[in-house]
């Protein structure tokens, strides 16, 4: 793997690995596919206004999230299933991110359960959770998680019903026989058969409850202490009633392109959500960043951090803990150097005015 150069090149490899209905289950997206292509095409209308002259020797990208230190706001989104891309599955991602140094959300839908992830020693993690119509079995996830010391929980809020994803369809999706999904095991959920479409549709449909709404993020509360980030939002509104309902966080997502199609790009609808939060809560965004000035868009457009997804699980698949390593290392080196060319030495440097995109107004340079 010593001649893999960016991020891109693991999806190939990861594609000739896999069996079909796994790639095609990692990949796709919903319907059209007009958000998945779009969540990659949005960051290319966005150029840099670099400043020159400016010391960059030394350049620091640590930064805090939910008052954890981190050494890059560069993070690993949860992606479900992990163990249908290599044996060792999340395990391998959670060494990775910790080896890294910086944070790892765990999905709900895992093929390792929290306290396997917490066994494999220490490192900053979160827990994503989907809000089941059984309370009871809520309850007992968030309080496994805070056992094996997860620190916050992200609430995923965009999925009633999951997205029609024709590939899984058209595949019959399952999960392998050999494998479980872990949090689940031993209360009595069903199990995640195969079914004449979407053997995941289905099983969703059974178990996540459509009524969620603001007062289940209250009621979140009320059970744990956790902090709660919100992931799934996409409007000023929304971002609004997030802060408003006592979110600590909010990840801007439209699931990876894979719940509606024909939403914006989390790129695209970034701005309007930082704007909304005010600075009351911090904005991160999941969703199409798979180079270093992906990373510094973001950050410039006031992301305090982003979250990556499936260049895990093809880096994964290709080559294990090691190809997470070298996605997570590839990333790193490609944001710094992006800030070195673009004169900036610290995160708090990355501003607005290192950035335009094709959706400004004419802007005039600052007067100096």
């Amino acid at each position: 793997m010593d001649q893999i150069t960016n991020v891109m090149e693991y999806k190939e490899i990861a594609r000739q690995k896999l069996p079909k209905m796994v790639y095609d289950y990692y990949a796709s997206g919903a319907e059209d596919q007009w958000t998945l292509k779009e969540n990659r095409n949005a960051f290319s209308r966005i150029l840099f206004r670099p400043r020159i002259l400016i010391d960059v020797s030394k350049i620091d990208m640590s930064t805090t999230v939910l008052g954890f230190k981190i050494s890059m706001p560069i993070m690993i989104a949860p992606t479900a299933m992990q163990k249908m891309a290599h044996p060792e599955g999340e395990y391998a991602t959670a060494r990775a991110a910790s080896a890294a140094d910086t944070i790892m959300i765990l999905s709900s839908w895992a093929t390792s359960s929290v306290e396997e992830v917490a066994s494999t020693g220490p490192g900053i993690r979160f827990f994503q959770l989907y809000v089941l119509k059984d309370r009871n079995v809520v309850v007992q996830l968030v309080r496994r998680a805070e056992r094996a010391g997860f620190k916050a929980i992200a609430l995923t809020v965009d999925t009633p019903r999951l997205g029609r994803r024709e590939a899984d369809i058209k595949n019959r999706f399952t999960l392998p026989p050999h494998l479980t999904l872990k949090n689940y095991e031993g209360l009595d959920l069903g199990k995640l058969d195969r079914t004449d479409g979407s053997g995941l549709a289905s099983y969703a449909a059974e178990q996540v409850d459509q009524s969620l709404s603001w007062k289940d993020v209250k009621w979140l509360q009320t059970i744990t202490s956790l902090p709660i980030l919100v992931k799934g939002v996409l409007t000023a509104e929304d971002a609004r009633l997030a802060v408003q309902n006592g979110a600590a966080g909010i990840i801007v997502s439209n699931h990876g392109a894979r719940q509606l199609d024909y939403v914006p790009s989390t790129i695209m609808a970034l701005e309007e959500v930082v704007k909304a939060a005010q600075g009351r809560v911090p904005v991160f965004l999941d969703g199409g960043v798979r180079r270093g000035t992906d990373v510094f868009k973001a950050m410039a457009l006031g992301a305090s951090g982003i979250f990556i997804g499936r260049p895990v699980l093809f880096s994964l698949a290709a080559d294990g803990e090691a190809g997470v390593r070298k996605v997570l290392q590839m990333l790193r080196d490609e944001f710094e150097l992006t800030m070195a060319l673009s004169g900036c030495r610290s995160l708090k440097e990355i501003s607005r005015h290192h950035i335009v995109t094709d959706w400004d107004a004419p802007r005039v340079a600052p007067r100096l």
